[in-house]
């Protein structure tokens, strides 16, 4: 029934929704995601080392990152492999040059209409409730992020970083559910501040460490490369001839785990990036679409190319990830890759509180954020025990119900006036 609800959600009307608002969006700004390179790095890196407002930037792109960068760069690019083949990984790309408007969009609007008074609407809801006079698409958006959060952010991570650990070090996945648990506590308990001063040094550290092992594996086995990006080409236009599936489950899969992994169109970005003290209208745009990049273009297709390079793909999703680093590093590649999928979850169960935590701020006040904290801890630690399939597709489901409002705000609201960086 699950997986029903799940291809009736993510079926075509929304794929051309999330297609169609970034390819507008990139129309309209003269695709400023190729055109403006110059202007976002001097935006972005240009201003990293002002005293000003550089550590707070950091603070929030690393936190912005760690909601994003997790197990979808890793097993998620996996699974997409194992289901719709090498072709897979082109739609992903597709799925990132188009997500870069439209969290460029999502993150100028979050900061112009932000209420200055009222620190409850921020992010996608700041556009919804105060830019389209919507409170019935803000309160909606405000319940699926919070689902999501328990699902995509929260169960989905902890149950990959359970698996992972139970796979490579032989950790019982309620031993992993119980530490998380806890960790989670010690750390969301103290609110966002914490939160960034967390991720801020986990996340540069984590993902220059799995980048570099990456790039190693490709240079072993740099012979390979030319013909894994051939497969990935022609597997996206016709998957029947590098054993893909059909063509419309080759781009469904590419595209649905691209937004997993990036999460462009959900909003997610925007409820970080909008608390950004002094925020300037455009700049947090900027930074949201190097965070996609990076997260898309960079870490999803390092991790395919080792796949495929290494002839993993296919496997299952975390055995595969093991093998491909098995084949450089031997066998103590297995726990250390075990290990990385777990920080990398536990990094992004951090920055998905904080988006769980303002949708639950703006429904009922300051007065739930506490239990809110709770409850995503103790839901961690639930997830570490329940079957991965079953959270991955309610997982879907949330991610699809919060993309539906939030696209219908940008389409309505992303005219010529509100395009000035």
């Amino acid at each position: 029934m699950l997986e029903q609800i799940n291809q009736y959600i993510w079926g075509s009307g929304l794929l051309v929704l999330l297609l169609g608002t970034g390819l507008i969006i990139s129309v309209r700004t003269r695709f400023f995601q190729i055109f403006g390179i110059p202007t976002i790095l001097r935006s972005t890196f240009g201003r990293l080392f002002q005293k000003k407002d550089g550590a707070a930037q950091w603070k929030t792109c690393s936190a912005a990152l760690a909601a994003a960068m997790g197990t979808g760069n890793i097993v998620g690019v996996a699974a997409a492999l194992a289901a719709g083949g090498a072709g897979a990984v082109f739609w992903m790309w597709v799925s990132a040059f188009l997500g870069m408007m439209l969290t460029y969009a999502e993150n100028l609007l979050a900061v112009r209409f932000r209420s200055a008074g009222d620190d409850r609407a921020v992010g996608a809801l700041a556009y919804l409730q105060n830019g389209l006079h919507s409170k019935f698409l803000a309160g909606l958006y405000a319940v699926f992020c919070v689902l999501a959060s328990l699902g995509m952010g929260n169960m989905t991570q902890s149950s990959a970083a359970a698996n992972a650990l139970e796979n490579g070090c032989h950790i019982p996945v309620s031993w992993t559910g119980v530490v998380l648990t806890v960790l989670l506590l010690c750390t969301v308990l103290g609110g966002m501040r914490t939160i960034g001063n967390v991720t801020q040094i986990l996340m540069p550290v984590l993902s220059g460490f799995y980048l570099l092992a990456a790039i190693l594996v490709l240079f072993q086995n740099r012979v390979q490369l030319p013909d894994a990006i051939r497969q990935i080409f022609q597997g996206a236009w016709h998957p029947e001839a590098v054993g893909g599936g059909t063509l419309g489950t080759v781009i469904a899969v590419g595209l649905r785990h691209g937004v997993f992994s990036n999460e462009a169109g959900l909003g997610s970005s925007a409820m970080i990036h909008s608390h950004t003290p002094d925020a300037v209208t455009g700049q947090q745009g900027m930074w949201s679409m190097v965070e996609v990049f990076l997260d898309t273009m960079v870490c999803c297709t390092l991790t395919a190319l080792v796949l495929l390079c290494t002839g993993t793909a296919g496997m299952d999703s975390i055995q595969g990830i093991t093998a491909a680093f098995s084949s450089v590093f031997g066998t103590f590649a297995e726990t250390v890759v075990s290990w990385v999928i777990a920080l990398f979850a536990l990094a992004t169960l951090l920055g998905w509180c904080c988006c769980g935590e303002v949708a639950v701020r703006y429904l009922g006040g300051t007065r739930f954020v506490i239990g809110y904290r709770w409850v995503y801890c103790l839901a961690a630690g639930l997830g570490a025990v329940l079957e991965l399939s079953t959270i991955w597709t309610c997982s879907d489901i949330a991610n699809g119900l919060m993309a539906i409002p939030n696209l219908l705000g940008i389409l309505l609201l992303f005219r010529k006036k509100y395009m000035e960086l």
